[in-house]
């Protein structure tokens, strides 16, 4: 019953991202035939549209084939040169990235209803947005393969993809996959390279107070960047360490003595 209710949702949500981003169009009799038929050979060959590119609109065959396919298409969008796998990647980056973007990240599959009615009920309090729902998941599949649009067909479209996601890879592999894919600002781009740029040192040797900063990038890089702003980086990494402390990964006393810990970057901060 469970994997029913499972293909259930998965058919609505489809059905609304389908029809809100132009699926209707795909019903057209006079041009199927010739969209078809340009679409199987990519298909077939395991070859990403060129719609994925941005080179031009991505239709709904193009959506629809990512969605078939989505290991191959994930595969594509992954670069092996600076790929690094959870094992390589220090624990308490792992926790610390959990705990400030996604403290539920274990316990949702895809989509965080108690974190979407939370950020809702803190928006509508402060009449702006002042905190986010959206989940490790959501963030993986919406800078894989997404543009930063806000409508709603684009939101359905994430969202589909992050349940299909979960159905696809363990909660391990989509973290690995997160962690090599997001932006730590400065030019660094996934976990190899953030650590190697920031601290030229690899991902398996960040200290806490390493990782509890890098783990506070993604959120805005270009603002929180030690290059760009030490002392807002640094705030930042105390936000980090004080959602790891309020998660019960680590002792008040921990979290204080990383605060407090020198840390050496390749080039010079401001």
């Amino acid at each position: 019953m469970k994997i029913l209710r499972f293909l259930f949702l998965l058919c609505i949500v489809f059905v609304i991202c389908f029809l809100i981003s132009g699926g209707h169009t795909l019903l057209d009799t006079s041009t199927i035939g010739a969209r078809v038929e340009k679409q199987l050979p990519a298909i077939a060959n395991n070859v990403e549209p060129t719609t994925l590119t941005g080179s031009r609109p991505v239709s709904t065959l193009d959506r629809l084939s990512r969605l078939l396919f989505l290991p191959k298409a994930v595969n594509r969008a992954i670069s092996d040169r600076n790929y690094v796998t959870i094992d390589y990647i220090a624990l308490p980056m792992q926790q610390a990235i959990i705990s400030v973007e996604d403290n539920r990240f274990y316990s949702h599959w895809g989509f965080d209803i108690e974190g979407i009615l939370r950020a809702s009920l803190v928006n509508l309090q402060y009449g702006r947005i002042e905190e986010g729902a959206s989940t490790i998941t959501q963030q993986l599949v919406k800078n894989m393969f997404l543009s930063q649009d806000q409508s709603f067909g684009r939101k359905a479209e994430e969202l589909l993809l992050a349940v299909d996601m979960e159905a696809h890879y363990s909660k391990e592999q989509i973290l690995e996959l997160y962690l090599n894919t997001i932006y730590f600002g400065s030019d660094f781009y996934g976990i190899n390279d953030a650590c190697r740029g920031y601290f030229g040192k690899k991902p398996a040797d960040l200290t806490l107070a390493e990782a509890s900063l890098l783990a506070g990038l993604p959120n805005a890089p270009s603002l929180y960047s030690p290059y760009t702003d030490y002392a807002m980086a640094k705030k930042r990494q105390a936000i980090v360490l004080d959602s790891m402390v309020h998660s019960g990964l680590i002792a008040p006393s921990t979290a204080e003595k990383a605060k407090s810990e020198p840390l050496h970057f390749t080039r010079e901060t401001r």
